[in-house]
């Protein structure tokens, strides 16, 4: 039964490459802590933009969504859901809530994970936090719902007790000795539990929420104010390109975590790119600065949304050059309008359907 094993991480392989993603992290670390004593008020929108995208990304990854203006509810206002998919994108606001106010006090343990499990169940009729009792193998499924293949089968249940209790035991003890840079151990960590996949459904909603939480326990906190789900989102294929390469002889110690640490470092790194891009933009406040902000911010937009919507991401933008941007952006095909007045929204030339499932 393979574990986070004090033996594979001796082994790994740290060359060049890696050592420069790792670099590039305790640099970004470093300018994060700056900016939260230079930027308060900046950040602080930023964390409102991120809640409402980490839920939104990361239900929408599992074939969940909903209109925007009912997630914006249900995030800020704490709106009652209504509907199947609305339970979820509550439960995941709270797990999330959770994370982001308490992160500090919450221990990488068994019962932690069950909890931030609990929660994503707490306002559907199948409760959560409770390991899995049948065997849950993840499929390739044709449009009817027949399986391909299976693309891979996790740790049975009789052994998945023992699997977690080997993973965390053997992250604590990864820490206290300092075995790797701490955004390797977390990559690990998470790899681990997505192959265990301890839970009969939101194993990949669960994985997400704790690799949050691992990233605040080493000061990595972009987080907080970048959606890490949306980019996940927007690198859907890669991401389980890299998680079946690196799940393949995971059973017998035989696989190779490099695929999935290369993904896992790069969306970090995406991360804290955009992180620094919006407060070095912010801070010049040229005009020519304002309009690519815009762009950017359409860019990263992967179901409709209103001018609002950017606004809010923007603080200090006006409604004006937003909607002249926007202008701009359907003369060359890059977004449509749908609707008028304040049911308006503008739809992304690259919006696709929501996701299959395959993060469950």
């Amino acid at each position: 039964m393979p574990s986070l094993s004090l033996k594979y991480i001796r082994s790994l392989p740290i060359d060049q490459a890696l050592l420069k993603q790792i670099d590039r992290l305790g640099y970004a670390r470093g300018a994060q802590r700056l900016f939260q004593t230079q930027t308060p008020e900046l950040l602080r929108q930023l964390t409102i933009v991120a809640r409402i995208e980490s839920t939104e990304s990361s239900t929408r990854i599992e074939g969940v969504s909903a209109p925007r203006d009912r997630i914006e509810g249900i995030v800020l206002r704490d709106a009652a859901p209504t509907n199947r998919s609305e339970s979820e994108i509550a439960g995941y606001r709270d797990a999330l809530r959770m994370i982001h106010e308490n992160a500090e006090h919450m221990r990488f343990s068994e019962s932690q994970v069950l909890q931030i499990h609990d929660l994503l169940y707490r306002y559907l009729p199948t409760p959560g936090g409770h390991y899995k009792a049948t065997q849950n193998d993840i499929a390739e499924t044709d449009a009817n719902g027949e399986i391909i293949r299976v693309r891979f089968s996790p740790t049975s249940p009789a052994q998945t007790p023992g699997a977690m209790r080997n993973l965390v035991e053997d992250y604590a003890l990864a820490v206290d000795q300092d075995a790797l840079p701490s955004a390797l151990l977390i990559g690990l960590a998470v790899l681990d539990l997505l192959c265990i996949h301890p839970f009969p459904d939101g194993n990949g909603r669960t994985a997400r929420l704790l690799t949050l939480l691992l990233l605040y326990h080493h000061d990595f906190e972009v987080g907080r104010y970048v959606s890490l789900e949306r980019i996940v989102e927007q690198t859907r294929d890669g991401y389980y390109e890299a998680l079946e390469r690196s799940s393949t002889g995971w059973h017998s110690d035989a696989h190779d975590a490099r695929p999935w640490l290369d993904y896992f470092l790069g969306m970090l790194i995406a991360a804290y790119d955009e992180f620094e891009q919006r407060i070095d933009a912010v801070r010049r406040g040229k005009g020519g600065t304002k309009t690519e902000m815009v762009r950017s911010a359409v860019a990263r937009r992967l179901a409709p949304f209103a001018i609002g919507d950017i606004q809010r991401e923007l603080p200090g933008i006006s409604r004006d050059l937003i909607r002249s941007v926007l202008r701009t952006l359907r003369s060359e095909g890059l977004v449509t309008l749908e609707g008028q007045g304040r049911g308006a929204r503008y739809v992304p030339s690259h919006h696709a359907e929501p996701g299959d499932g395959r993060g469950t």
